[in-house]
């Protein structure tokens, strides 16, 4: 955005006193930020207002821009009412009702793909427009796969390790080769005792994050619950094929291509993806370009004045 020209000010939980999330100890909380968010938001006087997700901070900043007549635009990222229910068995039906509540002052609820807004829809959203995503194709790119030495085939797992990406459904599979799982979180001690012969190699980052990538032979994608899956394009721009159930997210990027294999027996879609050809996932991933996300994020953006 700021290549375009635009002056981008990001108001984001480091400015604030924080508290860890429960279960998520590495994600933090802002502590009554109201008072500190309105004078950062009249500081900036801002043309346009984006509220990025429905936390302590979206909010606060929710909360100024109705007070002071600011429209305002919104995105759904992430499937909470489902990962509400997965740790403490909350109704769906309550979540998404004060989901839906957050959102409906939004003159444009951003939504990655066609389900997630076929969902909400469905949940009586309104007011939704298409975002989609991108990857950085310079950063995650096909390499010379030996920089793992584990018996092959390589099939690797990126993300948080907890109980909502249904990992154990991929560590669970008899399958042969090697599974690796790149990621920290709340579930990791415990799979790790589960799962001995598992490879947990922690968080990575930059381009050691992208030599793992790379290295795979194929990329597994358990989750049934994230509303589209970044790592799905980044193992994709790494000419890795991808093994999912065939859910929102998956369905959207792989659906109707052949650069990866949805199959609601997972591990017969990671057998059937190790024939995939690399070359094949890297073309899709090119089809997704960080100019056409920020294009479509400004052309959603709610403008205070001309």
């Amino acid at each position: 955005m700021e290549s375009n020209g635009h002056d981008v000010r990001v108001i984001h939980p480091g400015q604030f006193r924080t508290i860890p999330c429960p279960t998520y100890p590495e994600i933090r909380l802002a502590l009554y930020p109201r008072r500190s968010m309105a004078r950062r938001l009249a500081d900036a006087a801002p043309d346009a207002v984006h509220i990025a997700t429905e936390g302590p901070l979206g909010n606060a900043a929710r909360e100024y821009c109705l007070g002071h007549g600011l429209g305002f635009t919104t995105a759904y990222h992430t499937r909470f009412p489902e990962y509400v229910h997965a740790r403490w068995c909350v109704p769906l039906k309550w979540t998404y009702a004060a989901l839906r509540r957050f959102h409906a002052p939004s003159a444009a609820v951003m939504v990655p793909t066609a389900s997630v807004r076929s969902a909400l829809e469905e949940r009586g959203f309104q007011n939704i427009r298409h975002w989609t995503r991108g990857v950085d194709t310079v950063m995650f790119h096909p390499r010379k796969k030996g920089f793992l030495d584990w018996p092959r085939p390589i099939l690797l797992y990126v993300g948080r390790v907890a109980v909502e990406k249904n990992i154990e459904a991929f560590l669970a599979l008899d399958l042969p080769g090697s599974k690796v799982v790149v990621g920290d979180g709340p579930q990791q001690a415990s799979l790790q005792r589960r799962f001995p012969d598992v490879q947990f190699v922690g968080a990575k980052h930059g381009k050691e994050l992208a030599r793992y990538y790379a290295a795979a032979d194929v990329f597994v994608f358990p989750s049934r619950t994230d509303t589209f899956g970044l790592v799905v394009l980044e193992a994709l721009a790494s000419g890795v094929p991808v093994a999912a159930y065939p859910v929102p997210g998956p369905l959207d990027i792989i659906g109707g291509t052949d650069a990866g294999v949805l199959d609601d027996d997972l591990g017969e879609a990671v057998l059937r993806a190790l024939e995939v050809p690399g070359e094949r996932c890297r073309t899709l991933a090119l089809t997704y370009s960080w100019d056409v996300s920020v294009q479509q994020f400004l052309s959603n953006l709610q403008p205070q004045r001309a």
